[in-house]
């Protein structure tokens, strides 16, 4: 049996068909694609109707190559964002970009509302204006059309599986991204819902990883010239990425690194201390069921857009030289990697210099005095948070798993040991397909 693996990240996305054979995993890449964000009248969106056109062109050829071998599919995203469906079953609008600046002031109003205390007893997660909450909180309180008009709330990896198979559920591992959903009773909480005068009955049920959630349409068939099942895998690409890493010891954090880095341990029930609230962690679910207690951390995000501007300037971005000319730089400055200037700046090199200009640091000149800098100030962040989960979960902190794009850079893993004192292990870079695939064999009955 094959598996599709579709794995849409902030930057990209990709189509990969895994297999075992022989006691291994075989991963053939079948189609890569860019996702970008577009800007229009104001508003940030994802270009969701040219994503799906990628996903299917992957279908299309996976099953040209694959045929019937193809047992399932399964897709997953990043968190928080969504789209909304109307009662005929319609896509309102493309779904807005969490980087786009409606959230501006939703924490302070959420608050007013609802008590932090109590919101974090609640859903237990980190507090960013970015969250689904207070998404939906914005575009209540501006009357959005689309939001008036809409019957269903679809996650993105939902939104893909919708259109998929027809069929609307709400993933539990994406769904615990929200700030909507129980951390304790993984349901939807009524009293976030009724304080944020948000609508309870756009949600669907809730699924767990391992769910069929059915076969393609007949339409779909007909486009990708094949059929297979769609099943719930860990559909935030976080729960999929730490699914990827096996092991029995306790001693252990990970560290899913890519457009964000995603810093924690996986704990059996959700952390509520007012400890954990100050230090701004998130108890999000596993696709066991169980909770991942992480940090966010803008991530590579600052070197992409390092790069993106560089060859906007018609220079030529390899980030292996980028990298040998960060280990030659003697730039030392450290950054605020979560400093609000770095969400979503308009020159991102000006921002960082601006940055170390405020701080009585040296400013970075080269290429690779910018690429030292991002790689020490993020393994300097790490070191932070590695201490809170310490100390917040009670665990012993020894070796730091690093998966996904930021395991090949080998100045930030160097910088990350010396940083945190800790063993590095470098997982797959396409970790997240790898869970992702796992998850659907386990749901086919081929592992156990």
């Amino acid at each position: 049996m094959r598996y599709v693996a579709a794995d849409f990240g902030a930057g990209s996305g990709r189509v990969i068909v895994g297999s075992f054979e022989n006691e291994e995993l075989v991963l053939d890449e079948i189609h890569r694609f860019p996702n970008r964000q577009i800007t229009l009248n104001g508003r940030v969106y994802w270009d969701f109707l040219s994503l799906f056109e990628e996903l299917k062109s992957g279908l299309r050829k996976a099953f040209a190559k694959y045929g019937d071998e193809i047992y399932s599919i399964g897709v997953d995203t990043w968190g928080v964002d969504f789209g909304l469906i109307d009662g005929n079953g319609h896509l309102l609008a493309n779904p807005v970009c969490y980087r786009d600046s409606r959230t501006k002031g939703m924490l302070e109003e959420a608050f007013e509302r609802l008590p932090k205390e109590d919101f974090f007893a609640l859903a237990s997660n980190q507090f960013m204006e970015i969250n689904t909450a207070f998404q939906l909180l914005s575009a209540t309180l501006t009357k959005d059309v689309a939001l008036k008009n809409a019957k269903k709330l679809l996650f993105m990896p939902d939104l893909f599986n919708y259109f998929l198979t027809g069929k609307t559920f709400n993933e539990y591992t994406i769904s615990s991204t929200s700030q909507l959903l129980n951390s304790q009773t993984k349901k939807w909480d009524k009293t976030i819902f009724s304080a944020l005068d948000l609508d309870r009955d756009l949600m669907q049920k809730i699924i767990f990883p391992q769910t069929v959630i059915g076969d393609l349409t007949a339409e779909i068939c007909a486009e990708v010239g094949g059929n297979a099942k769609v099943v719930a895998v860990g559909s935030h690409d976080t729960a999929s990425a730490l699914a990827s890493i096996r092991t029995n010891e306790n001693d252990w954090a990970f560290i899913s690194s890519g457009t964000w880095s995603l810093m924690g341990v996986k704990v059996d029930e959700p952390i509520q201390t007012p400890e954990a609230m100050d230090s701004n962690f998130t108890n999000e679910g596993t696709v066991d069921g169980k909770i991942r207690f992480l940090k966010n951390i803008t991530g590579l995000w600052l070197i992409q857009s390092l790069v993106k501007e560089w060859e906007k300037q018609g220079q030529q971005c390899d980030y292996s030289v980028l990298v040998s000319e960060a280990e030659n730089s003697t730039c030392n400055s450290v950054i605020d990697v979560d400093d609000v200037h770095f969400a979503n700046p308009i020159s991102m090199s000006k921002a960082i210099g601006d940055f170390c200009e405020r701080t009585n640091q040296e400013k970075p000149v080269t290429n690779g005095d910018f690429m030292r800098c991002v790689c020490l100030s993020l393994a300097t962040k790490y070191a932070e948070v590695k201490q809170q989960l310490e100390d917040c979960s009670g665990k012993e902190i020894n070796k730091i798993y690093i998966v996904g794009g930021g395991s090949r850079n080998r100045l930030l893993n160097k910088f990350t040991e010396e940083k945190t004192g800790c063993k590095v292990i470098l997982g797959d870079v396409e970790a997240t397909a790898i869970g992702n695939i796992t998850i659907q064999a386990l749901s086919s009955g081929e592992l156990k």
